[in-house]
This record gives structure tokens, sequence and C-alpha cells, in this order.
């Protein structure tokens, strides 16, 4: 969840510090901090964000061609200055910065305890930070010629749990080394200098070829060069890649926030996620990352969909998708749960894991359990040389493009298009959708960014009914069918970025239960717009206007019927009913975001959050 940057080589460091902790802040935002080395180091930290780091080191010694820093999203300890990253050893032989969690800190502590350490911090990385002194200098004690790497491995062999580390040694001031298992980790290659970031966007303006650290690693880097080697102390040859990434696509280019931007990127990246797969004029659509496991998705009797959060909102219109086009039994589970309830998975059951970073934990512990029953694990992620791109033997890119709002927005909407086209090439190729039905589909995927684009112009109007209800502490958001998992998606959006209760739940189901909680100051988002279940819909949206609830609903462009019973009204193109998700999602997320932004929100950095969920 953490932000990491470092940096080694012949310019000063601290400039390149700040401006990546900058681009990583939407990965923690709790506090921040850096350490600088020119023959000795100094470290600056403080609780807040990054800027408040700024204000701290003006007038400060920040000269040095080696430094660290971190942003944090605090997991032991509250945001505070003590507990913000990096952390000293206590007799100041090493300073590190970590993203992740050791499991067995508490009893690594106690052993450190005993032999005389003292702590000033509640986190589970001063542990380590000490660990890893207390073998350096036992050892060299001892006579032995022991490194500042030896030490670390010596130490990351006794942990139980995440990291992704980058350590200094006082000892060793022209030297940095980083250590990776299960938080990502990239080192950039640059000429007579490296970077080390937990994803490519701090460093994509100083170099394009990166090598991405696998579990295990361990890399030293000094004036010589990179050293590459594993926990077992066997040499590595590191893959070096090429990344394809401008620093214009990370920057708001006159938007006021991230989010808005990647709202009205939608079209783009939907364009992009389908362009050189779908071919309109010939209505030919082939994925070639399904290549190699294509003949065992047409046979599968089984899907499951793994997946956190939005994703997993996605994960259930892929539900849908497949059921309808392939005819195949699909189930969608959280993540974060399914190791957990020892699942049934059978050997060639298809495993679909659906995540934006392709870091996500949760997600990468339930790959590793369903390869281990024998399942044919797919991935569906935004990043290239992300952890879940490389531990599926198949899988398909979105190319969203980065997505820096930590509420997620284009990566929902392009995994849709994703799981669409998947679905559709199955049941093309299982004969259970027929060549006009798979026709119609192609026709109506190449439209929808262009009938996004139309609602976009409509967002002065969604922006004003946004201020009228703006004030709502409780609001609800009713979906059928396909447009279920939207308003679940919906209500997610206003939860995170306003800060408003919201729940989502199936337009039927509001006769159960919900239905207790409306009156006048309860606003229910309806999505109404044409299919088979309209009638019933209809019939919800009377069952709330008696209760005096205030109704938005979202329409097919010239409804009447539903137009004279809302209060507010947004109109949508249309479409086939199984793509109405990619349409119906664009006001609610323009909902939230304007909402959001009349509470005087963070849009962008909402409390509590972080965008990448790398711990568990």
């Amino acid at each position: 969840m953490c932000g990491i940057i470092g940096y080694i080589g012949h310019r000063e460091a601290y400039g390149i510090l700040i401006k990546g902790l900058k681009r990583l802040e939407y990965r923690g935002y709790d506090s921040a901090g850096i350490a600088l080395s020119n023959n000795d180091y100094r470290v600056y930290k403080c609780k807040g964000k990054v800027s408040d780091l700024e204000e701290q080191t003006k007038d400060k010694d920040i000269k040095g061609r080696i430094g660290i820093g971190h942003t944090r999203w605090a997991t032991h300890g509250e945001p505070t200055d003590n507990n913000a990253h990096p952390h000293k050893s206590m007799n100041g032989k090493f300073v590190i910065i970590h993203n992740g969690i050791i499991e067995n800190y508490n009893k690594l502590k106690n052993s450190l305890e005993n032999e005389g350490y003292q702590f000033e911090s509640e986190t589970d990385t001063e542990v380590l930070a000490n660990l890893i002194e207390f073998y350096y200098l036992n050892n060299r004690k001892n006579g032995k010629s022991f490194s500042p790497e030896d030490a670390v491995r010596a130490a990351l062999n006794m942990v139980v749990g995440a990291y992704g580390l980058v350590i200094l040694c006082e000892d060793y001031p022209d030297q940095m080394i980083a250590a990776r298992k299960g938080s990502p980790l990239v080192i950039g290659i640059g000429k007579s200098e490296y970077f080390i970031a937990s994803d490519a966007t701090p460093i994509v303006e100083f170099t394009d070829s990166v090598i991405y650290l696998n579990d295990d690693d361990i890399a030293v880097l000094d004036d010589n060069g990179l050293s590459l080697r594993n926990l077992k102390n066997i040499a590595q040859t590191p893959d070096i890649h090429k990344i394809k990434l401008e620093v214009s696509e990370i920057e708001k280019n006159g938007f006021d926030h991230y989010m808005l931007k990647e709202i009205y990127e939608q079209p783009r990246a939907i364009r992009d996620t389908y362009r050189g797969r779908l071919n309109f004029n010939s209505k030919f659509l082939r994925l070639g990352g399904l290549h190699n496991v294509f003949q065992q998705l047409t046979e599968a009797n089984r899907i499951i969909i793994i997946a956190c959060g939005t994703s997993w909102h996605s994960g259930i219109v892929g539900e849908y998708l497949f059921e309808e086009f392939t005819r195949i039994s699909t189930e969608v589970e959280y993540a974060s749960e399914f190791r957990y309830r020892n699942p049934v998975i059978n050997k060639g059951d298809i495993v679909i894991a659906i995540s934006q970073s392709g870091e996500t934990a949760d997600t990468l512990a339930a790959i590793q359990l369903a390869k281990k029953a024998g399942a044919i694990v797919i991935g569906i992620c935004n990043v290239v040389g992300s952890s879940i791109a490389r531990e599926t033997v198949a899988g398909v890119f979105t190319h969203a493009g980065p997505e820096i709002g930590v509420a997620s927005t284009k990566a929902f909407t392009t995994q849709i298009t994703v799981l669409t086209m998947m679905a559709m090439s199955i049941g093309l190729a299982n004969k259970k959708l027929a060549k006009d039905e798979f026709t119609v589909l192609i026709d109506e995927l190449y439209a929808i960014p262009e009938k996004i684009e139309k609602i976009l112009t409509k967002s002065e109007k969604i922006k004003k009914i946004a201020i009228e209800i703006s004030n709502a502490t409780n609001s609800l958001y009713l979906g059928r069918g396909y447009l279920f998992p939207v308003a679940l998606e919906g209500a997610l959006k206003l939860k995170e970025i306003s800060y408003i209760h919201a729940e989502g739940y199936p337009a039927a189901e509001m006769k159960h239960g919900p239905i207790a909680l409306i009156d006048e100051k309860m606003p229910v988002i309806v999505l109404a717009t044409e299919d088979k279940s309209y009638e019933k819909i209809v019939s919800n949206i009377q069952e709330v206007k008696a209760r005096k609830g205030v109704i938005i609903a979202i329409v097919t462009e010239g409804d009447t019927t539903i137009k004279q019973m809302a209060d507010y009204v947004i109109e949508v193109p249309k479409t086939d009913f199984a793509l109405a998700p990619l349409l119906t999602v664009i006001p609610l997320q323009l909902l939230s975001y304007y909402i959001a932004v009349e509470r005087g929100c963070n849009v962008d950095q909402p409390r509590n959050l972080a965008k990448s969920v790398t711990v568990e």
C-alpha cells in the first residue's frame, strides 16, 4: 500500500525523491519521509503529506547522490512522526523503508528486546531494521566477513509476511539494497544510475528500461553496477523490460482532479482495450493473450472469478456475461475470503483473477491456492510486468493507462470490456452465442466509446443534481440484472470519496429490508434503462415514491414513463442490455465526484484508503 522510491547515481537525489513521492502518494498519504546519504545519512520524516515533508526539509542539508523515500499507508501504528518511514536501527547502522506487513514482528521484537534492543515506534518495520542490524553486528563482532547483504538475507529468512524493502547501511554509504516478497518493486536502469520504486510512475521520465524484482530477490546497487541474488544466495539473471508510459499520462492535464480526468479518459481507454482485438469491418474478435488456453476455455465446465473491491463488481458483470453468452457455470468470489473457506476447486476449472494494479495481495494469494489445486488461472490486469501478469498462465491486459485517482473508474469499464470480449469469443466458439448475436454485439461494443462521450456532455446537469443531494447522510442504489453490480459500484464510489453511507441492492430486494430506510431525505438512485425487467423496475420506483424517497433515475434516451415519476432523470444512449453497465456507470461516477467536491472532500486521496492493496 505504501510508496517507495530510491535513487543512486550522479544526480542530487532529493528532487528525484520528492517528485517520485508525489507521484506515488496515491499509494498512501498518512506520512512521508526521506533518507539521504553523503558519506553519512540524514533522515527527515513527518506525519502528513509529501508537501509537509517539503516544508520540513526547507533549510536542511538535502545534499546526497543516494537517497530513499517513502509515503505511508498506516498498518502497524497510527500516522505519527515516529511511525513514519524511514526507520533507523537502534545503533544507527541501518535505515530502511518498507511496503508490506511482517506478520511475526511481535515474536521477533520480543527476541530483540531480550538482546537489549529498544524501539521508538509502533511499527513492524523498525523491528526489521533492528533484526538486520543484530545479525550484522553479531557476526562482525565474531570476526566473520559479513556484509550488509548477508545481514539482510539472514534477517529475511526469519521473516513471515510481505515486503518491498530498500536499505542503506552506514558502513557502506555508496551502496543500496532492495528486496522483495509479495510487495512490488521495480528497478529503473539509467546511464550510471539506478532508480527503485513501487511502480514505474516515478521513474518514467528518467528511463524506460526496468527490472521487475521477483519474490525472494535481493538486489545490491552501487557504483560497480547491480548484483542480483535470491534468499538462498543463488545468482539471478536480471530480465530487462521496456516500459511504454508517457509522462503526460500521469499528469492532470488541466483537470482539477485525477479522478475527473480518468472519468473523461474512458472512451479512449475502452478503444485502446479493444483496439487490435476487435475488428468492426470484418466482425472479427481475437484475444491473443488467451491463445494457449482457449481450447480449455471453450470446454470448461466451471469458471471462478476472484477479485476485490471495484474489480469484484466487474467480476459480477462478468458472471452474467459468461453465463449468458457461454452457458458455462460461473461464480464470483471475494479474493480476500477465497482461501480461508476451503473452496472446492477442481482440476481444469478456469479461475479468472481481476486486479487493476496486478499486485492485490489477497488476489495473489487466491491465485496460488487455485494453481495448487490444478486450476487454469487467467489474469485480467492493467499493469504490464505486475505480479498477477507473471503468476498466471495466460491473460488479457486492459490498456486503461495509469489510474492515479484512488477511486477506480476506467479500471471498471475496461475490465468489463475485456470480460465482454472473452465471453463473446468463448460463446461463439462453443456455439452458445449465435453468429448474428455476436455481430450485433461487436457493433454495439464498438459504439460504446462514442456513447460515453455523449453522456459526458451532460456533466453540468449531473453536477446540479449532485449539489442538490450533497447534504444527504445515506443513499440507496438499485438495479436489476446486469445493472445490479453497477448499483454496487455506484454505492462504493459514493462511500469512497464523499463519506456518505450508501448501499447497492438488487431492486427486488428493497422490499426485504432496505425500504424501511426510505424517507423524504433519502436519495434513491435507480438504474432503469430499457430491458426485460423494465416494468419491474418501474414498480420499484413507485414503491419508493410512495414513501417520499428522492428518486434519481438513470434511463434510456427517450424514456417517458419514468420521467413522470422521478425527481431527477439522467439519460444514457440505448445499447444492448448486456453492455448497459458500460454506459450507466458513467453518470454514477460523475455524481459521486461532484458530490465529493461539493462537500469539500479530497477526491483523489480519500481518507484511510490507498490505491493498491498490497497487504492482506
